[in-house]
């Protein structure tokens, strides 16, 4: 039986999760400021530049099914808060490289460090809150941390106005710190360890059992491909395709990444409101999520159009970050669906795959657009960013297509009874 804590234990607990997902986020997306220095001072192409902000996620990727069974194991405050310290090492690794290796390494001790910042919230919310209200939770939580996606816009090219961006990187490592800090001293409420510390084995044979669950990945390929794709664009691609494909100056193409920053931040706290709303009038909680993944296709076939649409720009990326946010829902689907005692390793095995997914597709878009001739001014042809989003579409379909196909009901690996 999950234990519940109210009042100021459960609220704490929220807070310092909530601002370890902002600084993940924070990390996730800080090359967007940092690629145009990046590239004039070790002379990265396209193709480099979107391998180096990949390493990030191949790296977070890389740790999931490990990290899974050690928050089921020691519990998420723990993990959580000491690999947040790797994550402090790791930016000061990467503001003081001039190498191309060394900046890989930088940002692969980064991409660790923060890797169980989601699937812990997530973890350690279901500990202390009821699951009727983790849809709204869990949308709060990424709206917090999606903070960090509007902070990697204006915030940090106005503070790189006055800083380099080593020194920004270097100084990154100080809340990184006090956050982990924060976790370890401020995540002890409702913090559950098994009675009896199962094997190894035991557990790793309880992530096998996930991954060969048809029904898992029914449920999160969908969510997978468009959030792979969402968070691949809103962390490094958003500021080229401005500036390539709608001619935006950089001061106007980070006032648009601030923008769609805040309307995922936004779209995360309307649709874990609705959640619930919209399931009492007939359509689950499956539904609804499918149907925000929906209409974040469409606003992507929208964009990619080759004519000018009658709506202002600022509209359209509202809607991307809005329905974009939509894949956190399926993370509330998954805990309808498994036991609290394996989805430490649930979220991450779905975390794992998105993350994946991720360093795919900003490294595949880097790719299509250096098969395009830069032009004499040093932008890529709107026709390359095009091609790359609608490659990016197409697999989404494909997840569309897996998510609505009709399929016998079936019930997870310990689940007790399909809900």
């Amino acid at each position: 039986m999950t234990a519940r804590v109210a009042g100021r234990g459960a609220l704490a607990v929220f807070l310092v999760f909530a601002l370890g997902y902002f600084i993940s986020y924070l990390f996730r997306g800080v090359n967007i400021g940092f690629g145009p220095p990046l590239q004039a001072e070790l002379g990265l192409s396209s193709r480099d530049l979107g391998l180096l902000t990949g390493v990030y996620f191949l790296a977070f990727s890389a740790v999931q099914i490990p990290a899974g069974i050690l928050i089921d194991t020691y519990g998420p405050r723990r993990v959580n808060a000491i690999l947040m310290l790797l994550a402090a090492a790791g930016t000061v690794v990467f503001g003081a490289s001039h190498s191309i290796a060394g900046l890989v390494v930088g940002r692969a001790m980064v991409g660790i460090g923060v890797a169980v910042c989601l699937g812990a919230a997530f973890k350690a919310l279901v500990q202390v809150f009821p699951l009727s209200r983790l849809p709204m939770l869990n949308g709060l939580i990424m709206a917090i941390g999606g903070m960090g996606g509007v902070v990697v816009g204006t915030p940090l090219s106005a503070l790189m106005a006055h800083l380099d961006w080593r020194t920004v990187s270097m100084l990154i490592a100080l809340p990184t710190v006090l956050v982990a800090v924060a976790v370890w001293f401020g995540g002890r409420a409702g913090e559950q360890l098994p009675a009896r510390r199962p094997t190894l084995a035991e557990q790793w044979q309880g992530t096998r059992d996930i991954a060969r669950d048809p029904g898992f990945w029914r449920l999160s390929l969908f969510a997978v491909l468009t959030g792979g794709a969402f968070y691949a664009v809103q962390s490094l691609w958003v500021a080229p395709y401005l500036r390539d494909v709608r001619g935006l100056a950089p001061d106007a193409a980070a006032g648009l990444v601030s923008v769609l920053g805040l309307s995922m931040v936004g779209g995360n706290i309307v649709l874990g409101l609705m959640a619930r709303k919209v399931e009492r009038l007939g359509l689950g909680l499956r539904g609804f999520a499918g149907l925000g993944m929906s209409l974040f296709l469409v606003v992507q076939l929208l964009m990619i159009l080759p004519w000018s649409l009658p709506v202002p720009d600022a509209l359209l990326w509202v809607a991307y970050g809005v329905f974009g946010s939509a894949t956190i829902l399926s993370y509330a689907v998954m805990a309808e669906r498994y036991p609290v005692e394996m989805l430490g390793r649930v979220s991450t095995t779905m975390t794992l795959s998105m993350f994946l997914m991720i360093f795919v597709c900003q490294a595949g878009v880097g790719a299509i657009v250096d098969l395009w001739p830069t032009l004499p001014d040093g932008r890529a042809p709107a026709a390359a960013h095009r091609t790359a989003w609608a490659v990016l579409l197409g697999l989404q379909l494909l997840g569309a297509a897996a998510y609505f196909w009709p399929a016998r009901r079936q019930t997870g690996p310990g689940t007790t009874a399909a809900r």
